[in-house]
C-alpha cells in the first residue's frame, strides 16, 4: 500500500510567475451553513485562503453569511433569505457561482438535513459543472440521489457513518478491508472518495493512496471543514481531483500533528487554519 508524503505538494505549489493576477489561483464558491451551524463557512473559507486560494465566496443562509462577513473581511458573502438552504434559492446560488466566475465549489458543511435542503443540494450538484468537494450534509443528500454526481468531477469526503449512508457498507478498523471497499465504491460512484479515519483512504476506483498524517486530538467539530476547504482550494487552482484529495488529506493531518504538540486536548479548527502555512511554506513560492 502506498502512502501520501510531502512530495505531493510539488504537484500543487509550483513557482509563481511575476505577472500573475487575482483569480489565477482559484475562485472558490462555498455553499455552506445554516441558522445554527454558522461556523462551517468560516472554517472552510479561511482554510481555503490559507491553502492559497485567491478568492472565496460564501453563499449561505442569512445568519451564516453574516457571521462569515463579520468573522473576516476576506470572506465575500452572498446571503440567502431564511434560516436554511431551500429549493427557492437554487437559481440565486447558480447565478452567483456564474457571476463570480467560480472555478470550484465546496458544498455541504453546516447545511443540515431537512428534506427540502437535501433536495436543494442534489438539484444544485446536478446543475453545477465545476470540480466539487461534497462533504457533510451533501453526502447525505447524494446518498439519496446518486444520479446527481454522474459525470461530475467530485471529491466526496465521508467519515465512517456518512460512508455507510452513502454506500450501505459498514467499515471496521481492518485497513485491508476498508481499502478494498473504498476502491470498489469509488468505482461505482465514478468519483474520488476520501474516507476519513486514523488512516485516510483515497481512491478514484483505480488508484489508491493512504494518508497517515493526523492525530487523535483532531476530533472537534470543524476539522472536517478545514479539510474540505483545503481540498476546495486545490480544485479551484486546477489541481486534478485525485491529487487534490491526497494533498488535502496530507496537509490537514500534518498541520494537526504540528499544533497538537502545543494544544493537545485544546486543539481547535481555528488553530489549524492559522498554522497551515507551516506545512506549505517550503513549497509555496
Amino acid at each position: 500500500m502506498q502512502y501520501v508524503d510531502r512530495s505531493i505538494l510539488r504537484e500543487v505549489y509550483r513557482k509563481r510567475e511575476p505577472w500573475v493576477h487575482k483569480g489565477k489561483f482559484g475562485r472558490l464558491a462555498l455553499i455552506c451553513g445554516s441558522e445554527m451551524h454558522t461556523g462551517s463557512a468560516c472554517f472552510v473559507g479561511m482554510a481555503a485562503y490559507r491553502a492559497g486560494t485567491d478568492l472565496v465566496y460564501v453563499i449561505a443562509p442569512e445568519r451564516a453569511a453574516d457571521v462569515a462577513a463579520n468573522y473576516s473581511p476576506v470572506l465575500i458573502t452572498k446571503p440567502l433569505e431564511g434560516i436554511r438552504l431551500e429549493e427557492k434559492h437554487e437559481d440565486i446560488v447558480l447565478d452567483t457561482i456564474k457571476k463570480v466566475k467560480a472555478t470550484a465549489v465546496v458544498i455541504g458543511p453546516g447545511l443540515w438535513r431537512d428534506n427540502e435542503t437535501l433536495n436543494a443540494i442534489t438539484d444544485l450538484i446536478a446543475q453545477i459543472d465545476l470540480p466539487m468537494v461534497i462533504d457533510a450534509d451533501a453526502i447525505r443528500a447524494v446518498a439519496r440521489h446518486k444520479v446527481a454526481i454522474k459525470f461530475k468531477k467530485c471529491v466526496i469526503t465521508p467519515h465512517a457513518d456518512e460512508f455507510r449512508d452513502l454506500t450501505h457498507n459498514v467499515v471496521d478498523e481492518n485497513l485491508y478491508d476498508r481499502t478494498k471497499i473504498v476502491k470498489k465504491e469509488a468505482a461505482k460512484l465514478e468519483s474520488v472518495v476520501l474516507l476519513k479515519g486514523h488512516i485516510d483512504i483515497i481512491s478514484d476506483g483505480k488508484k489508491i493512496m493512504l494518508n497517515k498524517t493526523g492525530t487523535p486530538f483532531m476530533t472537534k467539530g470543524g476539522l472536517g471543514d478545514t479539510l474540505a476547504g483545503i481540498c476546495g482550494s486545490y480544485l479551484a487552482r486546477g489541481v486534478g481531483i485525485f491529487t487534490a484529495a491526497c494533498a488535502a488529506a496530507y496537509v490537514n493531518g500534518k498541520v494537526g500533528e504540528i499544533i497538537s504538540k502545543k494544544y493537545g486536548e485544546s486543539l481547535l479548527p481555528t488553530d489549524l487554519i492559522e498554522h497551515i502555512y507551516e506545512v506549505i511554506k517550503t513549497y509555496s513560492k
